[in-house]
């Protein structure tokens, strides 16, 4: 009798050392870089699912953490004066390549690394890849792009084996592919509404901007992406300190964002640009020439939404596109962030945190391959 057989997934074979560094990875992101209060909950963990054995316990994976550099000790300082009451446990850079190589492939999937880093346009001329298509030589093509081959074999057919010469006539070059570079920002929202109700937004939010960043290292390296966040003002942020992100008690202050955002892309000299904006909620802030904030919580407050409009039909005469992840599912969020790509002719995904990254990286393909010329 011909049937199928199933049987219990059992999966990859981990060492006890594998589990427990992805579930660390993990926790590391939900503690905000506390590796302290991280290897607490890992003891939680390993108590419930008994993942440690008797050969091998939770001693002796610190151990091993710290022997493959993954976490250092610190001497505990706060008086500045040399002294302090204790050492600490903090990871590493390279920790924090582990964290990123591990988010992308959550969030993306496996990437084969390219060399270049570029992305190849739908343009042929005298670009960096090649493909199979061919012209006509021109004056004042390099002479690398010559198919010597195909020309050859042209003089032959040409002018005949006896009497063999090649003309300019026989000369033939290959097409390459224009590639390109763009520069983006991604903009982080740590206002309360992140964690606000018992639900954690913040973790998949960076750990989006991780993957992304490690996307962009591995295949893009001649990309540039800045990171910064908003509350209840905005500011640039360094990729090491992702890891270690807060939410803030800060309102949402978009339109700084946006002003930071076109403030760095001014200063880029590649022509494709665009800003990613990861936010949960509605623009409550702004901050007045005066020096003053002006705050509304409640409902969409016209002012302040008149200020994001303008500044997203700003970033369209730029050339800017803003591509907005919405993780909010309010109708009269939804209905503004609608009217906020309308203005900048971008695009916005309506979403919970489920799929985020996979759109992320739809999009950002995608522009790369449109906006190039």
């Amino acid at each position: 009798m011909i049937g199928i057989r199933f049987s219990e997934f059992t999966g990859k074979n981990k060492t006890v050392f594998e589990k427990l560094f992805d579930i660390f990875k993990e926790l590391i992101l939900h503690t905000s870089g506390d590796v302290d209060e991280a290897l607490d909950w890992l003891n939680e963990i390993d108590k419930e699912y008994g993942i440690t054995t008797a050969e091998y316990t939770m001693d002796d994976f610190i151990e091993e953490l710290k022997k493959k550099g993954y976490l250092r000790e610190e001497i505990d300082t706060p008086n500045g004066d040399g002294t302090g009451d204790g050492s600490g446990l903090s990871i590493t850079a390279k920790t924090e390549r582990a964290i990123r190589s591990s988010a992308l492939e959550q969030i993306f999937g496996k990437i084969k690394k390219s060399n270049s880093g570029n992305h190849t346009t739908k343009f042929t001329g005298q670009g960096d890849e090649q493909t199979s298509d061919m012209r006509s030589y021109h004056f004042g093509d390099s002479l690398d792009q010559i198919a010597m081959n195909e020309s050859i074999r042209n003089a032959f057919v040409n002018q005949g084996i006896d009497d063999f010469s090649m003309t300019h006539d026989d000369l033939v070059v290959q097409e390459n592919y224009h590639k390109a570079q763009m520069s983006t920002v991604l903009m982080i929202d740590i206002s309360h509404s992140m964690i606000l109700y018992g639900e954690d937004r913040i973790t998949p939010a960076k750990k989006v901007a991780l993957a992304l960043a490690e996307l962009i290292k591995t295949r893009y390296p001649k990309d540039t992406l800045d990171i910064i966040v908003f509350g209840n003002d905005s500011w640039q942020i360094e990729l090491e300190e992702l890891p270690y992100l807060k939410v803030g008690p800060y309102h949402t202050n978009t339109v700084a964002g946006l002003e930071l955002a076109m403030d760095l892309l001014r200063k880029k000299k590649n022509t494709n640009k665009q800003i990613f904006m990861i936010t949960d909620g509605k623009p409550s802030c702004l901050h007045e020439p005066d020096g003053t904030y002006y705050k509304n919580s409640f409902g969409l407050d016209e002012y302040i939404v008149n200020k994001c409009l303008n500044k997203a039909a700003a970033c369209r005469r730029l050339k800017i596109p803003i591509t907005t992840f919405m993780i909010a599912q309010d109708p009269y969020l939804q209905s503004f962030i609608q009217k906020f790509t309308e203005a900048n002719k971008g695009k916005a995904f309506f979403t919970g945190l489920k799929g985020l990254g996979d759109f992320i990286f739809h999009d950002y393909e995608n522009n790369r391959r449109r906006n190039i010329k």
